[in-house]
């Protein structure tokens, strides 16, 4: 663990542990990762550096409530383009992401050839896999 987190010091890397904030303030990272699944609010009785990040993903009305009472800074919605059993496609994605003031992160199937879509949205913030395959 010692040399990853040497390695993106050196790269100017940001380290995000996916869910668990406490051990993530442990090793000193610099935010961590809250799934749609986990609904806990311990976290918000952790004392948290100014700099530390908590981003979260969301699927629904529900999760985006639940993410914003977890306090987090970035709401990754899903899936905007892969047809999955979270598919939103560009409408309810548009609408769900209306719903809350937080930043939402765009998810879900972008390729190159769909990127362009995300104009529609006005969301300059995207993360994907497909995208960088």
């Amino acid at each position: 663990m010692l040399k990853i987190k040497n390695y993106c010091r050196k790269k100017r890397l940001k380290i995000i542990l996916a869910n668990n904030i406490k051990l993530a303030i442990k090793l000193k990272f610099d935010g961590a990762y809250i799934p749609s699944f986990n609904v806990n609010f311990h976290h918000l009785n952790y004392n948290l550096k100014n700099n530390f990040k908590i981003i979260g993903s969301a699927h629904n009305v529900k999760e985006i409530k639940i993410k914003e009472v977890q306090k987090v800074e970035r709401i990754f919605l899903s899936s905007l383009f892969k047809k999955n059993k979270n598919y939103l496609g560009l409408n309810r994605f548009k609408l769900l992401s209306k719903l809350t003031k937080k930043k939402i992160v765009v998810l879900g199937g972008i390729t190159k050839k769909n990127i362009k879509k995300l104009q529609l949205l006005n969301k300059p913030e995207f993360a994907g896999i497909s995208f960088f395959e």
